[in-house]
C-alpha cells in the first residue's frame, strides 16, 4: 500500500518554519510498512493545493495532509480536500462542543465567529480527537482512497497520529516493516560495498542500503513481515554476518547510540579515565564526551594546546621535536598523547594536531593534514589523515577519527 505526505502552508515553503512533520510522518509509514514516493510541500492556495492532492489521489493509495486547518481564511486543506473528494461540508455538533469547551478551559475571554469554521467537516469523515488543539484531525474515505488531514503544530499533530491515526492504518496494512542499524568507523563506503557486495547484489528481503555520514558510514538493513518476531528471524543471519565481515570496524548496532557513547562505556566498562589533548580541534573532542551523560565518570581533563608555547608547558612536548619535525607531525603528536597521561595520571590520552586551513598549509603539509595519537598501557598509536573540505568538514572528521581510534584501542589492549 502507498501513502504521499503533503505539508501545506506557504511559511514552510519560505523557509520560516523547519519541516519536521514530514520526517515524523515518513518515519511512521516506514515502521507501518506502508511505500512513501513522493513528499510535497504547497503553499495556502486553493488551486495549487487541489492540483497537488489530485496528483497525489492518482498515484497513492492514501495521502496525509499535514496543516491548514485553522481558523482563518487562509486555511483552506478541509475546504480543499472536500471539494476534491465531492464530499459537502457539514457541522459536526460534537466537535463544536469540544472546540468551545477547549477555548473555555483555556481561559479565550472572547470566542470569535471564525473559530466555528473548524466544527465544519466533510459528511462522511472520521473524525479525530484534537485534545491540544480546536482543528480535529479527519480522515476521508472515497471509491478505495483515503486522505487523512491532521493539523500542523507537531504537538496537535503527533499525539493524534500516535493514539488515532497509526492503529488505523496499522489495521489497512497488516504488514510491517523493521530495521536494525549497524554503524561503521574507519572504513570507506566504497571499502564496505565492496566487502558486502554479493549480499546487496542478492537482497530481496530483507534489502541493504548504505549511507555516508562525516567520519562514518550507516548500513541499514530493513525487512518487511507480518510481525516484529518474523522480522527479527529475518534480520538476525544478515547482520551477523555482515558484523563478522566487518569486525571492530562496527562500533554499534544500536539506533540512537553514538560513538561518543561506545567510547564513554567503553571507558566505564574497563574502569579507565581519560585526558584529551587537541590542538586543531579546539575542544571538540572533549565536548563530545562531556556530551554523554556519565561522561564525569570517565574524562579526567582537556587540554588545547594550540601553540607551540602550551603543548612545551602543558604537555610536555620537547622543543627540540617542535623545531625539527614542527607543531602538525607524527613525533608532536605522539608527546601530547604521552605528555597528557602524565600530566594528570589518567589512564589513557587522544591527542590530536593538524592543520585545518584555510591558511598554514605548506608544500609538505597540505591543509587536511591530521595526526591523531592514543597512549595507554606504555603504547602509542598514530595515524596520520588527509582530509578534504571546510575548515569546519576537516575539524569534525578529525574528531570522529579520534573517537574511533580511542575507542579501538582501549579494545586493543582491555578487550
Amino acid at each position: 500500500m502507498t501513502v504521499e505526505l503533503i505539508s501545506v502552508g506557504t511559511e514552510l515553503l519560505m523557509g520560516n518554519i523547519v519541516n519536521t512533520n514530514t520526517q515524523y510522518l515518513a518515519e511512521k509509514c516506514a515502521l507501518l510498512g506502508l511505500s512513501l514516493y513522493y513528499q510535497s510541500v504547497v503553499g495556502d492556495n486553493r488551486e495549487r493545493l487541489g492540483e497537488t492532492l489530485r496528483t497525489a489521489l492518482d498515484r497513492s493509495d492514501i495521502v496525509i495532509l499535514t496543516g491548514g486547518l485553522g481558523p482563518t481564511e487562509d486555511d483552506l486543506t478541509k475546504e480543499t480536500c472536500a471539494e476534491v473528494l465531492g464530499m459537502p461540508l457539514v457541522e459536526d455538533k460534537r466537535t463544536h462542543e469540544r472546540i468551545e469547551n477547549y477555548l473555555k478551559s483555556n481561559n479565550f475571554a472572547v470566542i470569535t465567529e471564525n473559530n466555528w469554521k473548524q466544527a465544519l467537516v466533510p459528511e462522511g469523515a472520521i473524525i479525530l480527537d484534537n485534545d491540544n488543539g480546536t482543528a480535529p484531525g479527519l480522515v476521508l474515505e472515497k471509491e478505495g482512497k483515503t486522505a487523512i488531514l491532521l493539523p500542523g503544530p507537531p504537538n496537535e499533530m503527533i499525539p493524534i497520529f500516535r493514539k488515532q491515526v497509526y492503529p488505523y492504518l496499522n489495521h489497512r496494512q497488516p504488514e510491517l516493516i523493521r530495521s536494525k542499524m549497524i554503524k561503521v568507523c574507519s572504513l570507506g563506503e566504497s571499502v564496505i560495498e565492496d566487502k558486502l557486495l554479493d549480499l546487496i547484489d542478492a537482497q530481496t528481503n530483507p534489502t541493504i542500503a548504505t549511507y555516508a555520514k562525516t567520519g562514518e558510514v550507516h548500513i541499514r538493513v530493513t525487512a518487511r513481515a507480518e510481525s516484529e518476531e518474523a522480522a527479527k528471524k529475518l534480520l538476525s543471519p544478515v547482520v551477523k554476518e555482515i558484523k563478522s565481515r566487518l569486525g571492530n570496524y562496527v562500533y554499534s548496532t544500536k539506533e540512537h547510540e553514538t560513538l561518543e557513547m561506545v567510547v564513554v562505556d567503553l571507558l566505564k566498562k574497563y574502569d579507565l579515565t581519560v585526558t584529551t589533548a587537541e590542538s586543531c580541534t579546539g575542544g571538540l573532542i572533549a565536548g563530545r564526551l562531556v556530551n554523554v551523560p556519565g561522561a564525569s565518570d570517565v574524562f579526567h581533563s582537556g587540554f588545547v594546546t594550540y601553540t607551540n608555547k602550551a603543548k612545551r608547558k602543558f604537555l610536555d612536548v620537547s622543543k627540540s621535536t617542535l623545531k625539527q619535525y614542527g607543531a602538525v607531525s607524527e613525533q608532536t603528536v605522539r608527546e601530547m598523547a604521552i605528555g597528557g597521561v602524565f600530566a594528570t595520571e589518567s589512564d589513557a590520552c587522544i591527542a590530536v594536531t593538524g592543520i585545518a586551513g584555510p591558511g598554514g598549509a605548506t608544500d609538505d603539509k597540505p591543509v587536511g593534514l591530521v595526526y591523531i595519537a592514543t597512549y595507554m598501557k606504555d603504547k602509542v598509536n598514530v595515524e596520520e589523515y588527509h582530509f578534504q573540505g571546510s575548515r569546519a568538514k576537516i575539524r569534525e572528521q578529525s574528531v570522529v577519527k579520534a573517537l574511533d581510534l580511542l575507542r579501538r584501542s582501549i579494545l586493543e589492549n582491555y578487550g
